[in-house]
């Protein structure tokens, strides 16, 4: 089985990506099986900045292929915050139900018509000479009130899908899987990895 390196320390995230490469037939590891090796800092301003500075800085680490991504929550009511400050919106220790409650509250007032939303999700695929190729996939949906479900991680209690009548967390993963920007993403990367690989 070929092996590809995927830079992220979020195991959900691990878990995703696991699920969608597996089936190409690649093993997936991650910074969890290097923990000798730093998390990269995001200081990118964009999806695409983040996600390239991981990929390139532990492509060149290891000189084999990497995958790294950034993705976020996009609210249009919040002018598309919380975005690339998705993971430590309400500080820098990264806690879900904390990020999950401020968004909620800086959406008190914001009615349901106006409480559209959206998951996005850019890959970086970054070759050890610093060739990096990216990919883009959003997930559509609209912010709920209070969270509702078990599933998941993140924000995805309050993502509500509407084609789905369910939040992201009430999904399976494999339903959540088939429709996420993270598989959308992989999908644009998928239809170009025989040409990449």
């Amino acid at each position: 089985m070929k092996e590809i390196i995927v830079a992220t320390k979020n195991k959900g995230k691990v878990k995703e990506f696991e699920a969608i490469l597996g089936q190409l037939g690649y093993k997936v590891s991650s910074l969890f099986d290097y923990p000798e090796i730093p998390e990269v800092e995001e200081t990118g301003t964009t999806f695409a900045e983040n996600a390239t500075l991981k990929a390139r800085t532990i492509a060149k680490l290891f000189g084999k292929p990497v995958i790294a991504d950034d993705s976020g929550l996009i609210v249009d009511a919040l002018d598309g915050r919380p975005g690339v400050y998705s993971a430590r919106y309400a500080g820098e220790n990264k806690n879900d139900a904390e990020n999950i409650n401020k968004v909620l509250a800086e959406m008190r007032e914001v009615p349901d018509q106006k409480r559209t939303a959206r998951f996005h999700c850019t890959i970086a695929l970054a070759y050890p000479d610093g060739r990096t190729e990216c990919f883009e996939g959003n997930c559509e949906g609209k912010i709920t009130e209070k969270p509702v479900g078990e599933n998941g991680f993140g924000y995805d209690p309050i993502m509500y899908i509407k084609e789905k009548q369910k939040t992201m967390a009430q999904l399976t993963s494999e339903e959540k899987n088939a429709i996420s920007h993270r598989a959308k993403a992989l999908q644009h990367l998928k239809e170009k990895w025989k040409d990449i690989m």
